[in-house]
């Protein structure tokens, strides 16, 4: 839905009931807004502790689908929601196209997460998470390389402009 002056109070009901944003009296407030936040600081330190624990199971070495296969294991025994392999459109001038692209993981609705299995991270990995969170319309994401010795050498989180 996009988020417009004439659906103003639809957007508001919106956000109050998905983000819990709303105060008492149902007005969006900064400190509701803040706890969202912490709350997607909390969701992304779940998947990072969910990938690292992956990685001291599995080490480096196999493809990506293997590592993506054992995180989904992981984020639902943490109690995660995700939808893995999610098609992303493109829309173009109205219209809807399908253009192959999907998202490794998205997890609570809020972040995407790209599995690498690579030698090491490159500008292009980086470029096509920001591409995916501009597509999708989320605003966070974790780039995982899970081919490296320790995994946080391989970790990335970018940020595309978060609301205000």
């Amino acid at each position: 839905m996009r988020f417009t002056a004439e659906n103003a109070e639809s957007a508001e009901a919106v956000l109050c009931g998905l983000g819990g944003l709303c105060g008492e009296n149902g007005a969006i407030t900064a400190e509701n807004a803040e706890n969202a936040e912490m709350e997607l600081n909390e969701v992304t330190d779940q998947i990072i502790g969910a990938a690292i624990d992956v990685h001291r199971a599995l080490g480096p070495g196999l493809l990506e689908s293997a590592y993506e296969t054992c995180l989904v294991h992981e984020l639902a025994r943490r109690g995660l929601r995700f939808d893995r392999q999610k098609p992303l459109g493109v829309a173009y001038k109205g219209i809807q196209i399908d253009c192959g692209y999907r998202v490794d993981l998205l997890v609570e609705g809020r972040v995407i997460v790209e599995i690498k299995a690579v030698a090491r991270l490159e500008p292009i990995h980086e470029a096509q998470l920001l591409s995916y969170l501009k597509l999708s319309g989320h605003h966070t994401g974790l780039l995982l390389n899970f081919n490296v010795r320790q995994l946080t050498t391989g970790l990335r989180r970018l940020v595309n402009a978060l609301p205000e």
